[in-house]
């Protein structure tokens, strides 16, 4: 076959139109041979020809979009010196846009004999292993435009393309569970109806299902095992023709974006799916394994792990480096996603060891004018030595704010002592993020996510019970602060039923009213159960997915999500930009009497009410009038203000309404217990009874009442 010397950039296989160039890093190659893989099985191996700064290449005229490739390296296999070359294996391009099979667990595919970890294992991995596709990159995007929410007007919908499509009634059978099924409209009515503004979906970068798990019957559902960082997983296609999952990922995005949403990727750049020492030989490691991943100083057999899954990638590597932001560009150019919420991105910031929110993968990010440009989402932890870093991420970053989380949680299930960070959460948690310049939208606020509960069984579980995950019930977190309402999983009690159901309206109407940027995990909508799994990453099943087969209750809470979605968009005040003047938890009242703090009483918090244990009920006052910020536009933003009562405690407390000064009548526009209807007034000096429990919303017009 005819091979040209072709060019070192751009890395990965490029389709010109003619033919196509191909781009290989290696460090520590003496040889690097290009396998052209036939529909048949069989492959034609070709030496790539040139290389320049370790970038081997060559460009063959013949080579048109559909062809399956992979690369075979030859070079040392030293362990002990962190080398783990093994020409015997078919390398995955790690710049391959598209990826065609899965892998099956075959000895092959490691590179040594199982039982016996110091061998040196030659069989070839061909026909066990998946393949690279050389995909068309032309694609009629129209008119294409991303929606571009502002951070504070974003509502945030975590999602699972399978888990959210695989069981849609109005989807065709034959679109279930794929990018297809989630540019539908059944699928796009109810997110635009549900009123959220960007889907941030978990991994569709190629993943690699666990032969551990396949040999169990289950299966790598969440997908946080990467193989491919350009690559749509190729399990969620329609189509099983080889490259098309990348056509239909781009039709995905567009029907998403015409009806004004915006698409955010949840990425898995922390680790790759070889997994420790004793992983498979998919790519990376066979490529240049000293370069890809940290490694032990000490042994270099072993890898440094902050990820929990075996290995971390080396960020200080410049084409490591290159790698992740050439992958982040790619999805933003070419595949027009609107941003990015980095899994366990501390160590993305472990330039050696320790956690530096200055590390050069940050820096490239900042200065970056194409990436720093797009929603950017830490989840602000991993697993190593001073991993949890929430508040503690650059300014361009917003942050998953696991303390809010916890505190939200620990408050509507009533433990002592929390009004305090109650009222920092409700209102933008200035103390994690103020001090670096950053604003509300730095905290992604959030009550649960795909790991971990969902809303409904938060209510309906005090313990996990992950039986069917196969291990023991040893896996997943045990310390949950959930609370069952009386009953340990389904119940015909219907008074712990009501319960529950008014605990998961408490918990949207918190989210959906405080300061920040809200994320609801997909299904909570609807109250979807996983049986008190709270570990459902293995569980591509009934278990996780979500079920549309609506009961009264179901359909009821669907509605009062809606409800309480659309009273933020129509509030300013429910979203500001910038933090409330001053401090209100020192006499109740902020500097420009934009927010204040009041006991049940009417009287403001005094530093003695904030610390009083006993206390779970308290009552915050929103002045629409005082929002003191221009919008995007440069005009000034006025609002309804807000009066909101919180009874997180299990018996009803009365509730005095503050006196003229703050508001003269008050329109009841929610109530979690339903005991205040829509439209009541109450007037300064009255007083409410508030069901143990339970959220009462208030508000008066502009102007309106005010003395």
């Amino acid at each position: 076959m005819q091979i040209w010397p072709g060019r070192p950039y751009p890395l990965g296989a490029t389709f010109d139109g003619t033919g196509t160039n191909f781009a290989v890093f290696s460090e520590v190659a003496e040889r690097v041979e290009l396998c052209l893989i036939a529909d048949d099985g069989t492959e034609e191996r070709i030496d790539l020809p040139e290389v320049d700064a370790f970038v081997w290449h060559g460009y063959l005229p013949s080579v048109q979009p559909g062809q399956r490739y992979g690369f075979r390296v030859h070079g040392p296999y030293d362990p002990a010196n962190g080398h783990r070359c093994n020409p015997a294996k078919l390398l995955l391009d790690p710049y391959a846009k598209a990826i065609d099979g899965q892998v099956d667990g075959h000895q092959a595919l490691f590179s040594y004999d199982f039982g016996d970890p110091e061998s040196f294992n030659t069989e070839d991995s061909l026909g066990h292993t998946m393949t690279s596709v050389v995909i068309n990159p032309f694609f009629d995007w129209g008119h294409d435009r991303p929606p571009m929410h502002e951070y504070h007007e974003s509502v945030v919908y975590e999602a699972h393309v399978k888990g959210l499509t695989m069981q849609h009634p109005g989807i065709p059978e034959e679109l279930r569970g794929t990018y297809a099924g989630m540019a539908h409209p059944a699928i796009i009515d109810h997110l635009r109806d549900l009123g959220i503004t960007g889907i941030e979906l978990m991994p569709v970068h190629q993943f690699v299902h666990d032969p551990t798990l396949q040999e169990k019957g289950l299966a790598n559902y969440w997908g946080y095992n990467t193989i491919g960082f350009f690559a749509p997983h190729n399990g969620y296609a329609a189509s099983s023709t080889p490259g098309k999952q990348v056509q239909e990922f781009k039709q995905m995005v567009k029907a998403l974006h015409e009806a004004d949403i915006e698409v955010i990727l949840d990425v898995v750049y922390n680790h790759t799916a070889e997994g420790n020492h004793l992983g498979p030989t998919l790519s990376f490691r066979g490529i240049d394994n000293a370069a890809y991943y940290r490694l032990v100083d000490e042994d270099k057999r072993h890898y440094y792990d902050t990820t929990g899954t075996g290995n971390s990638l080396l960020m200080r590597h410049p084409h490591v480096l290159q790698l992740l932001m050439d992958s982040l560009r790619y999805w933003v150019n070419e595949m027009h996603v609107d941003g990015f919420r980095f899994d366990l991105a501390s160590t993305l910031a472990r330039q050696f060891h320790e956690v530096d929110r200055l590390s050069a993968f940050f820096d490239l990010v900042q200065q970056d004018p194409v990436v720093s440009q797009v929603k950017l989402i830490a989840e602000p932890w991993d697993v190593g030595e001073g991993g949890y870093q929430v508040g503690g991420f650059p300014p361009l970053w917003s942050e998953w704010n696991g303390k809010y989380r916890d505190t939200v949680r620990d408050y509507w299930r009533g433990e002592p002592a929390t009004l305090a960070e109650f009222a920092s959460r409700l209102s933008g948690s200035s103390d994690l993020y103020e001090h670096t310049g950053r604003k509300p939208i730095a905290s992604i606020n959030f009550v649960t996510a795909h790991d971990g509960f969902t809303l409904r069984d938060l209510v309906s579980y005090n313990e996990k019970h992950n039986e069917a995950n196969g291990e023991g019930n040893a896996d997943g977190e045990s310390h949950n602060r959930s609370w069952n309402c009386g009953a340990e999983g389904p119940t015909d009690d219907e008074a712990v039923e009501a319960l529950r159901w008014r605990q998961m309206r408490n918990f949207l109407t918190t989210l959906l009213t405080s300061q920040g940027v809200p994320m609801i995990a997909h299904g909570d909508e609807i109250g979807r159960t996983q049986g008190g799994n709270n570990n459902g990453y293995c569980q591509d099943n009934e278990t996780t997915w979500m079920d549309w087969d609506l009961q009264d209750e179901e359909a009821a809470h669907l509605e009062f999500t809606r409800r309480i979605v659309r009273l933020r968009r129509d509030h300013p005040v429910l979203r500001r930009r910038r933090f409330f003047a001053g401090s209100a938890q020192h006499g109740g009242e902020s500097a420009l009497k934009d927010i204040v703090w009041f006991t049940t009483a009417g009287t403001k918090m005094s530093d003695e009410d904030w610390q009083a244990g006993y206390a779970k009920a308290l009552m915050v006052f929103l002045n629409g009038e005082a929002i003191a910020e221009p919008d995007v536009r440069g005009e000034r933003v006025t609002d309804d203000s807000f009066l909101m009562l919180y009874n997180a405690a299990p018996e009803t407390v009365r509730f005095t309404i503050p006196r003229r000064k703050y508001g003269s009548v008050w329109t009841c526009v929610l109530d979690t217990d339903h005991n205040l209807e829509d439209g009541a007034e109450v007037k300064a000096g009255d007083t409410i009874d508030v069901t143990g429990r339970s959220v009462v919303v208030l508000t008066r017009p502009v102007a309106g009442g005010a003395a």
